[in-house]
This record gives structure tokens, sequence and C-alpha cells, in this order.
């Protein structure tokens, strides 16, 4: 059982995203309206080029809507500037990208330090050392980025995201690189931090278990959303964990 609330964690208001073109604009999203209650487990499906990932951006705050709101713990995203958008994320929210972004001079133990560094926790690496032998490499913590390969690279990733107990997880394709049984060992680790202190999670996946297991599934469809429960859930009707489109 996840530690899901009726307080809605994530709300989007008609929110949109486009890009200029010579002779017009692409759309994105168009018109997406959720809620999300904290605790949920929600997998976000699609097609690529669907919007999946720029939807985790809109939620995180690193890009900004060209239309509508995001509003993620009772705050419109809309209102901070870049050094509140930052102390946003660095507090509450750990994101997992495709292309992992570590720093390649750094080490897999102070890749997976750094957001603990950055808020001055004193015990950030051993909070570090901890994370990556949750994730299987605590044989590799003095190995660099170039040292790793792809599937330990995204476990370091991991970690680095997971380091601090995020209230909101973000994760675009956190399996993808991973053998069957390190993919298993993150999911459990995800659920487990999950039913720990009641994380949020917004995953994209085209994981067919993941999602699964997950409360709710998104499936983006030409830049717009359709909600179901995922395969083994019952269908939710709390209207707090209500999707319109």
């Amino acid at each position: 059982m996840t530690a899901t609330t009726s307080k809605p964690f994530i709300e989007t208001h008609q929110l949109g995203m486009s890009y200029p073109l010579a002779h017009g604009r692409v759309d994105v999203l168009r018109d997406v309206n959720i809620t999300i209650a904290a605790g949920t487990r929600v997998a976000i499906a699609g097609p690529s080029g669907s919007g999946k990932t720029s939807l985790l951006l809109l939620l995180s705050g690193l890009e900004r809507p060209t239309e509508g709101r995001v509003v993620v713990d009772g705050v419109d995203l809309g209102t901070l500037d870049a050094d509140g958008l930052a102390d946003m994320r660095r507090s509450k929210v750990g994101i997992v990208f495709q292309s992992f972004h570590l720093l390649p001079s750094l080490s897999a133990l102070d890749n997976a330090a750094l957001p603990l560094q950055m808020a001055g926790r004193r015990e950030a690496r051993t909070l570090a050392t901890a994370m990556l032998q949750r994730v299987g490499l605590g044989g590799r913590l003095g190995h660099r980025p170039s040292q790793l390969s792809g599937g330990e690279q995204q476990r370091v990733a991991i970690a680095r995201a997971l380091v601090h107990r995020p209230s909101l997880l973000l994760a675009d394709e956190p399996t993808g690189n991973l053998d069957d049984h390190t993919a298993e060992s993150v999911r459990e680790l995800l659920f487990e931090l999950n039913r720990e202190i009641g994380t949020t999670l917004v995953l994209v996946t085209h994981d067919l278990e993941f999602a699964a297991r997950c409360d709710r599934v998104l499936r983006l469809h030409d830049g717009q959303l359709h909600d179901t429960p995922a395969a083994n859930k019952p269908a939710n009707t709390d209207a707090t964990d209500a999707l319109s489109v």
C-alpha cells in the first residue's frame, strides 16, 4: 500500500508548452490539467515525441510553460525566480535524467553527495555512501563516470536523486539502461522510499512492469493526457486524484 493522502501535491492548470517555428509553432503540450495526491506513484507513458520529458521539465521548474500554471506543494512555480526554483528543487525534488548529468571530474560518491553538500549537510558523504550501497555500487565509490558502465552511471544518478529523501521524485526512464536484476532493485528502492516517507513518484517509463505497479498511468498522445488506473489497480474515484483534459 502506498503512503497516499488526499492532499494534492502537484496541480497543473491549463498547462501548455510550445516552440516557435519560422512559419508557426509546435504545440508539445496542450491544456493539461492534472492533480496528483501526495504519496501517489504515477507512470507517464506515450510514444516518442509525445511530450513526456517536457512535462517532467515543467513539473520540476526547469522549463517555464507557455500557458497555464504548475503548483507543487501549494507553491505556484510561476511566482518563483531562478533562485527560488533552485531552492525548491534542492529541498523537495529529486530528478533522474536520461542523460544522467554526472560531473565527469567527480567520483561516484561525490556526485551522489552533491545535493547534500550544496545544502551544507555535514553527513553528506556518509548518507551518499549508504545510498550508493543500496543501488549496488558500494564497491565503486571512488570511480569517475568514465570508469563506470552506462547502467552504473544510471544508478549513481538515481542515488543522487534520492540521497536527500525528496518529497517529489521525477524520473525519466529510471530503469531504461539497467539489466533485469538491477532494474528490479531500483523499482523496489523507489517504492520503498514511497512507503517510508511518502515520496510522490512521477516516472516516464516504457517498463510495463514498473507502470503496472504504479497507482496511475498518464498516457500522452498529441500533447494531451489521458488518465487510467494502472493495470493491477482499481479505478480511483477520489476527486482530489482526478485528471481532466
